[in-house]
Order: C-alpha cells, then structure tokens, then sequence
C-alpha cells in the first residue's frame, strides 16, 4: 500500500514494495498524488513498471558530459567528439531532464539547428543523441525510449565531387610555400604534397610514424585505418622524395602537427589562394580522381585508397568521361 504524507506544503507518495526500491514522487495537490501512487502499483503487478527516477534527476548535459569522460577516451576521433559534445551541452536541450527529451523536443532542435548548419551537421549531431542515449539505457540504468528514433532525419546532402583543378593546385602550393617562408609552419605543404601523391586520409597522415615507412619496398604502414583495419600503402617516388626531405622530429611522427592546426593553417592558404569551397578531405578525392589513371583497376584503387567496397569508392571517383570516349574510338 503506498503511503502519501504532508512534506512542507506540499504531498508526497511513497510506494515501497519488496524486491523493489523504493519509488517516491513529490506533488502540489494530495490526489495528483494518490492517482500517482496507484497507477505505479497496478503497473508493478502486471510487471510492466520502468523505474525512471534516475532519468527523472539527469539532465541530457550530465549524460553527456559523463559519455565525455568515460567513453569518448576510447574512441579514434576522442578530440573531435569531445569538442563537439561540449558544444552541444551549452545548447538549451542539454538542459532537460532525461524524461524530458521528447520527440518534440528534438525535432524542435534539428529545425533550429537546420537554420544555421548543414544537414550533414544536423544528422551527425542526432546520430551523437541517439548513440549517447543507447549508451545511457544499457549502462547507466536510464530507463527511457529513445526519441531520436521516432526523429525524421534531414535528407543526407549528397556527397562531395570537389577536386582541385591543375591550376588550383598551383596556387595552393604556393600559398603553402609562402607559408612555409614565414616559419608558421613547415609541415603544412608536405602535408598536403603527400596527400595529394597517396590519398590517404588526414587521421591516417597525422598518426603515421617513421617505424611505418619502408623506402626499400616503397610502402607506408597504416596500422588502424578509418573502417579499422590495418593496411599498406604504395608509395610513389616522389612520395617517397616528399617524405626524404622532411625533417625529423623526436616524437617519431612523420607530420607532428596536431588536427587543429591542419585546418587553421589549410584554411588560411586556400584563402589567400582564393580557391573557394575547398576542404582538406577534398584532397583524398583529387588523389583518387587522378590515381585512376594510373592503375588498372578500381580493384588496385581500392587497395590504395582502404575503401572496402566499391559503391564507397566510386563516390570519391570522378571519371572523365572524354577519356572513355577516345579509348572506345
């Protein structure tokens, strides 16, 4: 039987049953309480009670900043993630209990945040919801439904087919070249140099270590890749001379510059090259584009580029269809 008592003005009902904790919830009003109190008791007879206290006292921000300190650790993009969950807890839903997260509330959301970033922002940031929350239900005792799931999702943008025309590549590298003059930073141009010689990812250029490098068989190591797998990378000569000439650094990283400092600096040099709507990743897909020249088939392309399937690879592939016009004859 629940008990409801007098607290200070104001009602609270107390249902306490064996095997069970404790369940109290204060009220305003004596018989928001009792209907409270019963249907707590026939829902723990026919044994479909959820215990939601927990959720009821989490705000999302705790959530978050606790998925913060002990999961994203784990993960390869750790900076990143941390980055971006930080920004979310200063958004007003990061404020709400975890009771409160509703559909509406996060659909209130996404048409908010649609107003000032791209769709592919907004489905990354749900995709972080929905992932956090999962996280929450089967470790930490938050008992709710996920109401990301009944979220409709932007539309995905479609995928990117920028490429750095000859002429661009040009005054980016001498944008990075003036760059390097002024001591900012000496990296920066072999960075970009190397990425647009092997196409591999940024992540991949970042982590690569001199032990990696094997000049005699002309190869890079790349020991946990994106889609987590290890692989080799064929290395052409000239990667191979952009890799001869860097200096060495102690720490034993081939590029010791960090993720931030690549997008700063790389932003800055197409600006002053004036080369507009250019990503760093857009350099992975010029490599890939201008790889296909090179090797026989898509089958030698994946193996460079670590794509596992072909649907994936043929999003970064931009063929010319001119050349395929003159080899039909």
């Amino acid at each position: 039987m629940a008990s409801i008592r007098n607290r200070n003005g104001k009602w609270q009902a107390r249902v306490v049953r064996k095997g069970i904790p404790t369940i109290a919830k204060t009220f305003l009003i004596k018989s928001d309480a009792e209907k409270w109190a019963r249907q707590i008791e026939r829902d723990i007879d026919k044994g479909s009670y959820t215990n939601i206290s927990i959720a009821e006292k989490t705000t999302f921000k705790e959530i978050i900043q606790k998925y913060i300190r002990e999961v994203t650790p784990s993960m390869k993009s750790n900076t990143e993630d941390t980055i971006r969950l930080n920004a979310i807890c200063r958004k007003s839903i990061a404020k709400l209990s975890m009771t409160s997260l509703s559909p509406s509330k996060i659909a209130d959301y996404r048409d908010e945040r649609l107003k000032s970033v791209s769709a592919g922002t907004v489905i990354r940031e749900l995709s972080y919801f929905s992932s956090i929350i999962n996280h929450a239900r089967r470790e930490w005792n938050i008992n709710i439904d996920n109401p990301v799931s009944l979220v409709r999702k932007p539309p995905s943008p479609a995928g990117r087919s920028r490429i750095l025309s000859p002429s661009e590549k040009e005054y980016l590298l001498e944008a990075l070249t003036a760059t390097q003059k002024n001591r900012r930073n000496i990296w920066m141009k072999p960075l970009v140099e190397f990425a647009l010689e092997t196409a591999m990812r940024r992540g991949e250029m970042l982590s690569l270590r001199w032990s990696n490098i094997d000049y005699t068989k002309q190869i890079a190591f790349i020991a946990d890749s994106k889609n987590g797998e290890s692989r080799y990378v064929p290395l052409s000569k000239y990667a191979v001379k952009i890799l001869q000439d860097l200096p060495k650094s102690i720490d034993g990283r081939v590029f010791p510059i960090n993720d931030f400092c690549v997008a700063a600096y790389f932003m800055k040099a197409t600006k002053r090259a004036e080369i507009e709507d250019f990503h760093f990743h857009d350099l992975r897909h010029t490599s890939i584009t201008n790889l296909m020249g090179k090797v026989s088939n898509l089958i030698e392309l994946s193996a460079i580029s670590g794509h596992k399937t072909l649907s994936m690879l043929k999003r970064y592939t931009h063929i010319n269809v001119e050349e395929i016009a003159k080899k039909l004859g």
